[in-house]
């Protein structure tokens, strides 16, 4: 006891209080871990680092699992990546990583995620549109992943069912923050398609009205006619108390690549859920 105490191993939590043995979790014997394991809850509603998808995993077991099964340095290989927990756990834990999901909403959701924990991460996005002409391929190929890549690049969300009717498509949401507390929406109709008119941009100002949106965004692989352009200034402004907005808006598929986003106030960070900042290391997203 007296040696334990000159180590400074014995330990008082007030004076008079009964001394107490200071003891070191990775001195202990323990036991092994079984293939059982009750520790890690899974993600409810409320968790904090949900992100809305719903076969999303604990970060916490992807940790475990990487852990224990690989090594720093190591490549680790998720091919149905889904909102990106193991290429996440990947990057944190310093391995190497590829993960491969078939969806564009999948991996913008990985790219905005990762973009966000490692402002400093190293990874390269494969297969997807690089220029007007592979855009206009993957709408060849795939419409909806041509509307779901597109949506992403202007950070809005896809709509839930792809309702589409006599009243146009509404096949997003972009919300915002006009004076940076109410929120507001703007209705996203993307065409895909070789040929579009001015009655499709008719049909997204009856759109906007009709679901009581603030504006609305007309995203198009080809681009707009002059009726069409004219149509669309006969919607009027969207106005604040700082600034007026074109109240719907046309934007090409080469605008997109220009750098060119929806000219609207106070884009609401808050649409989606941010990782926290984490450490950095390196990776391929396909």
């Amino acid at each position: 006891m007296k040696r334990a105490y000159e180590e400074g191993l014995v330990v008082q939590s007030k004076p008079g209080a009964v001394p107490q043995l200071k003891r070191f979790i990775d001195e202990q014997r323990g036991i092994s871990l079984g293939d059982i394991w009750t520790d890690i809850p899974a993600l409810n509603s409320q968790a904090q680092e949900r992100l809305g998808y719903p076969t999303q995993k604990p970060l916490a077991l992807l940790e475990r699992i990487l852990a224990l099964s690989s090594d720093q340095g190591d490549l680790v290989l998720d091919p149905f990546c889904g909102c990106g927990t193991t290429v996440y756990a990947a990057q944190k834990l310093g391995r190497r990583w590829i993960g491969i999901d078939i969806t564009h909403l999948a991996v913008s959701l990985i790219q905005r995620r990762l973009n966000e924990a490692f402002p400093l991460a190293s990874f390269e996005v494969l297969g997807v549109p690089k220029d007007a002409d592979s855009a206009a391929a993957l709408a060849l190929a795939d419409k909806h992943q041509f509307q779901l890549w597109a949506l992403s690049v202007v950070e809005a969300q896809p709509f839930k069912g792809g309702r589409k009717g006599a009243d146009g498509g509404v096949d997003g949401y972009i919300f915002f923050k006009p004076d940076g507390k109410r929120t507001e929406k703007a209705i996203v109709s993307v065409k895909g398609g070789g040929h579009v008119s001015d009655t499709m941009v008719k049909d997204l100002i009856t759109t906007v009205d009709h679901e009581n949106a603030s504006m609305g965004v007309f995203i198009t692989l080809t681009a707009p006619t002059k009726p069409m352009i004219a149509r669309a200034a006969t919607a009027g402004l969207y106005k604040t108390e700082w600034r007026d907005y074109p109240k719907v808006q046309i934007l090409t598929v080469d605008d997109l690549f220009a750098g060119k986003r929806p000219d609207m106030p106070w884009l609401d960070s808050a649409a989606f859920r941010k990782a926290k900042a984490e450490p950095d290391a390196q990776g391929v997203l396909l």
